[in-house]
């Protein structure tokens, strides 16, 4: 260990304390040598943390392989990369893609400086083979990703050079789809995109953008599909896809583009013209979908309560089941009463029959469409056993209590008081099934001057919730309404009455909404829609586009963002497409601006007009409502110079540090 920093403090330490003393013993001169020395010391002894020189902000090299980078006549099954240092490969069963498809995973060993990928299925004949790191490859210590890395070499005479790329977006909702695999088949007809492996592959990025690399010339037709059982054929309803309705020719040409040097992130240092190979296609746009179609079959049933239990569904159903009792004999012909739930994928049954809920198990048989091994919808019975566990027991009373119950109402919810929107609801939930309940029951006032005035209302249930019944009007700005229902008007199925309410809601006044009006142009004939959606890309409101706009009403204050859909079928809902059919889904296209809407305020998009065609399909959904955000490959550079100093404030070699 070096003793110097011992020395330097030992110094330090006397020159601080014996300085008044110095001062007013010595000449001038004497005084400012002293200084100097004291200023000298200080400065050595406070030093800061060496940073060991610039970080290697670089990629890893390529330096040399085996076999050579595009050897062709090349029969061996293992390929060996060094670098010029250290490196790792991240998920490599993921990341890294060998085309041809191989049905057995190859062998990828990192180590060291190496890379070693061994191919485990046989090689075909003249034919090249492409090893495509894509940006899996990075230095071992900083993590300086080396993008794009591909590695080529032939079995034959030729190395096949040409390349197409281009993205995949989700057809619903523009979104970059990464790590979905795209393919080329040279036999044009339907059948080999189901039949057939693909014959050259690469992978989507995170920004949903691919290259297919060393294809040789020839037509093509081109896929994407997630591959979930990696066999490379589209065998699955389950596996979203996407098709392209022409056939791509690789070609290229011979051009230049101007590449800039910047002397720092503000000055140009230089601008100069290279020549480079331009592949083409390189612009196809492909929309992944999902077919519709889900298979069909039961989940685990539930009974939660005594009284009623629930069959859930993986798929909606059309039909209501009519469970068949097993082990129980109902008293009357109807021992329970269904209801619609969860989107219909769900149906809750209320028995009516307190012998039968009262038992702790009960076993139906229920006949259902379920699909077979063929994604076929046959009819399927099942026998199931409905367990009530934990059923709660009634407390035990002593032989003198002669304390009342209090009385448990039927549960009645009543959303709609204080200030609601013009364009809401009044919805009325119960917590047990009300046979036969109707719009007289209740009551609608409206306040006139000071006069509450009874008006007329439509009354309606929920088609989906047998529990849930809406009350609606046209309300107008400002109005003050009154709902009110007498006690023990209303009766469940298990003879429990509701008690009375009252409530009062006002409607919010004109000047708290803004009023939206779109114009847009590019559209041909087809009918189409606009929807209006929040910051999470969630729609909120839809409007038809007619006479070359869409217009909305009574919006909230806040950001909005649209989308319009090609609404070919006219149902105002958007649509997957189908590959059998040769049906592509229903186009989408997005506003690439941001909308904001303000109370007591009218806005027009006019200067433009919005233009649906105007915009690339990869730069018309805004980052800030993308949820596949892409990734940041090459990290900031770092200021090695300030690294490890450190910040002398007060420190023990400054005035304020003196210590006695």
């Amino acid at each position: 260990m070096s003793v110097l920093p011992y020395w330097f403090s030992i110094i330090e330490t006397f020159a601080s304390v014996n300085f008044a003393y110095f001062c007013c013993r010595m000449k001038k001169i004497q005084i400012f040598t002293l200084l100097f020395l004291w200023a000298l010391i200080h400065s050595c002894a406070n030093v800061g943390t060496p940073n060991g020189g610039p970080y290697d902000e670089a990629p890893p090299r390529f330096v040399s392989s085996r076999p050579a980078p595009n050897q062709i006549n090349y029969k061996g099954k293992t390929v060996e990369i060094l670098f010029d240092e250290l490196i790792q490969v991240d998920k490599p069963t993921e990341n890294v893609i060998v085309t041809p498809p191989q049905m057995q995973l190859p062998m990828i060993r990192p180590a060291g400086r190496r890379v070693t990928v061994e191919l485990r299925d046989s090689l075909s004949e003249n034919t090249t083979y492409t090893i495509d790191f894509t940006n899996s490859i990075a230095d071992n210590n900083e993590k300086n990703v080396l993008e794009n890395f591909t590695f080529a070499f032939s079995t034959g005479d030729v190395i096949d050079s040409m390349e197409v790329s281009g993205y995949l977006l989700n057809a619903e909702n523009l979104e970059p789809v990464p790590g979905i695999t795209v393919g080329l088949h040279s036999n044009p007809e339907d059948t080999a995109f189901i039949k057939e492996t693909f014959i050259r592959t690469s992978r989507t990025n995170d920004r949903g953008w691919f290259t297919i690399r060393n294809v040789a010339p020839g037509a093509y037709r081109i896929f994407a599909l997630n591959d979930k059982n990696r066999d490379y054929k589209f065998d699955q309803p389950g596996e979203d896809i996407a098709f392209l309705d022409s056939l791509i020719v690789p070609s290229f040409e011979f051009t230049s583009r101007q590449d800039t040097i910047w002397r720092d992130s503000l000055t140009i240092d230089s601008v100069y013209t290279v020549g480079y190979t331009r592949f083409m296609p390189d612009n196809i746009e492909l929309r992944l979908f999902l077919e519709a179609f889900e298979r069909q079959y039961i989940l685990r049933p539930e009974r939660a309560q005594a009284n009623r239990f629930t069959l859930r569904f993986n798929a909606p159903l059309d039909t209501i089941i009519a469970p068949a009792p097993l082990n129980f004999t109902p008293a009357g012909g109807s021992w329970y009463i269904p209801q619609w739930a969860e989107e219909k994928k769900a149906i809750s049954y209320w028995i009516t029959d307190s012998m039968v809920w009262k038992q702790d198990t009960l076993q139906i048989a229920v006949n259902y469409p379920a699909s077979d091994s063929l994604n076929v919808l046959r009819p399927r019975t099942d026998t199931l056993s409905l367990v009530m566990r934990n059923q709660p027991r009634e407390p035990r009373r002593r032989r003198n209590d002669a304390v009342q119950e209090a009385v448990a109402f039927l549960g009645m919810t009543v959303k709609g008081s204080g200030v609601i929107d013009i364009f809401d609801t009044i919805s009325i939930t119960f917590d047990e099934p009300v046979p036969e309940l109707n719009k007289d029951l209740f009551y609608l006032d409206q306040k006139i001057d000071t006069v509450w005035t009874p008006v007329e209302f439509d009354f309606f249930p929920d088609t989906t919730n047998a529990l849930v019944f809406f009350i609606n009007r046209r309300w107008m700005y400002g109005e003050e309404y009154r709902i009110e229902a007498d006690s023990a008007a209303i009766y469940s199925v298990y003879g429990r009455w509701n008690n009375g309410i009252s409530q009062t809601f006002k409607i919010k006044e004109e000047d708290q909404y803004g009023h939206l009006y779109i114009n847009i142009t590019g559209l041909d004939t087809i009918p189409a829609y606009v929807d209006l959606l929040n910051g999470s890309d969630v729609p909120v409101r839809k409007a038809a586009v007619t006479g070359g706009g869409a217009l909305f009403m009574d919006l909230l204050p806040g950001k909005y963002y649209a989308r319009l859909i090609l609404d070919e079928n006219n149902n105002m809902t958007w649509d997957t497409g189908n590959y059998a059919e040769k049906r592509q889904p229903e186009t989408v296209f997005y506003y690439p601006k941001e909308i904001e809407i303000m109370k007591n305020w009218q806005l027009e998009i006019q200067d433009p007009p919005w233009n649906i065609k105007a915009t690339p399909f990869t730069r018309q959904k805004l980052l800030e409502i993308t949820k596949n955000k892409p990734k940041e490959l090459t990290k900031p550079k770092r200021d090695y110079r300030n690294e490890g100093r450190q910040q002398s404030s007060g420190g023990a070699g400054g005035m304020g540090g003196l210590r006695f």
